[in-house]
């Protein structure tokens, strides 16, 4: 993905979603049906930043590289290079994990 020609405009970032575990710690094993669609991810592409009321950028809080919390039904899914991703707004990022 670091090689792809996608860049997201304005205040958008790309999310790389984190893949939830297979097997709970107890050694249960979770079937494909039943594992719901984390809320976590990896930040692979930002924008430039969204213009103020002053036309000026304001640059993005996260960065490429950052491992992210962000809502459940956030962004919009795309599939870029074979890899399934999500397109949001920073503003739909509720936090960054570390």
């Amino acid at each position: 993905m670091a090689n792809t020609k996608f860049r997201p405009l304005h205040d958008r970032v790309v999310v790389r979603r984190v893949e939830s575990e297979e097997k709970t710690k107890g050694g249960i094993i979770i079937p494909d049906t039943a594992k719901e669609k984390p809320a976590e991810g990896e930040i692979v592409a930002v924008g430039p930043g969204a213009r103020d009321e002053h036309g000026k950028v304001v640059a993005l809080d996260v960065k490429v590289g950052d491992r992210v919390l962000f809502g459940k039904w956030s962004g919009t899914e795309v599939k870029l290079d074979g890899v399934d991703l999500l397109i949001m707004k920073e503003a739909d990022i509720m936090g960054v994990i570390g």
